[in-house]
């Protein structure tokens, strides 16, 4: 098993009941949809609010990050990128921001 950081919104913190990043178990060639299933299973008040929930398809203004890249339009099993599955980055989830 891997541990793998996350960073979340902070209105999301909130309604976890987090505080700062967390910390998420998955297989040791995670992809993106191993860190959102293990984010959701630890934080379930989190499901439906990342992603879909019947679909699993990512919110329209949720974002995924990870090594300064915008992974949010890569397929689910995409892999996360090395340095973050070693502990040198952190995947994060961000709420992006619309209007005029």
């Amino acid at each position: 098993m891997t541990t793998i950081r996350v960073a979340l919104p902070g209105h999301l913190r909130t309604l976890a009941g987090i505080d700062g990043d967390v910390v998420v178990e998955v297989s040791d060639q995670p992809t993106i949809a191993d860190v959102l299933d293990a984010l959701e299973s630890r934080y379930p008040v989190l499901r439906g609010t990342i992603r879909e929930h019947v679909t699993l398809r990512r919110r329209a203004f949720m974002r995924y990050f990870a090594c300064e890249e915008d992974l949010s339009h890569e397929p689910p099993d995409t892999p996360v990128p090395g340095p973050v599955v070693a502990g040198q980055g952190v995947f994060r989830v961000v709420g992006a921001i619309a209007g005029g």
